[in-house]
């Protein structure tokens, strides 16, 4: 947990308990703190005392070095999976990392994954 004695860094990556995700803290809103998940992808605010630096192994829960996979028989996953191959046979490195997130929020919004 934090506490007023140990100020929130922008960048520092946060576990927060109530979404059971890791954020990057971007700043302060008001008596919140606001966390953007690690990669890219919508803010959210989080209570600043039940947050705490992330472990080893939650950073690596969703490691941004794997691309993410497609959950079988959706075929939302299947569409941006079919987009990130496409890319790469193209070897357009940003449409394949805008296919990866796109997949990745999916993933969390669709499948909770």
């Amino acid at each position: 947990m934090t506490t007023k004695s140990e100020p929130l860094e922008p960048g520092s990556l946060l576990y927060d308990p109530a979404t059971a995700k890791v954020g990057e803290y971007q700043d302060r809103s008001g008596p919140h703190a606001l966390l953007r998940p690690v990669g890219g992808g919508r803010e959210w605010q989080a209570d600043p005392a039940s947050l705490r630096l992330a472990t080893d192994r939650e950073r690596l829960a969703d490691d941004l070095s794997r691309p993410p996979r497609p959950v079988p028989g959706c075929p939302a996953c299947a569409e941006l999976a079919g987009r990130r191959e496409a890319a790469r046979a193209e070897c357009d490195r940003s449409a394949e990392t805008d296919a990866n997130v796109l997949l990745r929020q999916h993933r969390r919004r669709e499948h909770q994954a």
